[in-house]
């Protein structure tokens, strides 16, 4: 193995590490573990999100080593408003739930479903009554919940995988392509992603002990969830006006 292919190679993997301490990687994890009732819960469906993440970069990033092209002019201006998008609906998410969960706590009743969720119900139930029409046998549908769950917090993930920085790093991997061949080009994908869950591991475990020990200390959880739900929309809002270029770099 040459010494210009290990150092690509070295550089895929702190790349990778890098980019698992982005702004919206942070702001997501925290987001989606300050929620979680258990630590456990917190750390799967972070887990979840960084492997939604890896996904997609993996795709594309095969992609790329297959074709040795770069990837569409466009798709990181698109993928940042995605992931600013994204963003603002997690940090409104936390907040409403949150608050809700202690009201409801507060109060010893069931939380009554948002408005969206009722109107969403009563489409389901309408189509149920169609549906039943042609075969009376059709189940009647459940009443509709949004929450973090497998799916949703996956596909937080693969829509992020589609940032602002992700095509421009997608190019280290043609580089290492170029200098070993497919099969090294692959290699140095395995080392960013090897990276990145890495770093999202350590973060979601951070974020998850944290969130975790507030628990039983009311204004202190409290004060973090808010900070987190603040601090996600204002990079939402960043990301969504694509000036993301302006933050200042997390890791140098």
């Amino acid at each position: 193995m040459s010494s210009a292919l290990e150092l690509a190679l070295v550089s895929c993997a702190l790349l990778g590490l890098r980019h698992g301490f982005d702004y919206d990687h942070l702001a997501a994890i925290t987001d989606i573990t300050s929620v979680q009732r258990t630590w456990r819960e917190g750390m799967r469906l972070g887990l979840l999100y960084a492997l939604g993440h890896a996904i997609t970069v993996a795709v594309l990033g095969s992609a790329v080593i297959f074709l040795h092209l770069s990837l569409p002019h466009g798709l990181d201006a698109i993928g940042e408003r995605l992931v600013g998008a994204t963003l603002i609906v997690l940090a409104l998410y936390v907040l409403i739930t949150f608050f809700r969960r202690r009201s409801d706590a507060a109060h010893g009743h069931a939380i009554p479903p948002s408005r969206i969720a009722l109107l969403i119900t009563a489409g389901r139930h309408a189509k149920w009554r169609i549906q039943r029409l042609r075969n009376p046998g059709t189940p009647r549908p459940e009443p509709f919940r949004f929450r973090y769950d497998t799916g949703s917090v996956l596909l937080v993930g693969i829509i992020h995988g589609l940032g602002a920085e992700t095509p421009s790093q997608l190019l280290l991997f043609l580089l290492t392509a170029n200098l070993g061949g497919t099969s090294r080009g692959f290699l140095g994908l395995l080392c960013f992603i090897a990276g990145l869950l890495v770093m999202n591991t350590i973060m979601t475990a951070s974020a998850s002990g944290i969130f975790a020990s507030s628990t039983h200390r009311p204004r202190l959880q409290t004060l973090i969830t808010s900070l987190t739900a603040v601090y996600s929309f204002i990079i939402g809002a960043i990301f969504l006006l694509g000036v993301s270029d302006k933050l200042p770099a997390l890791v140098r």
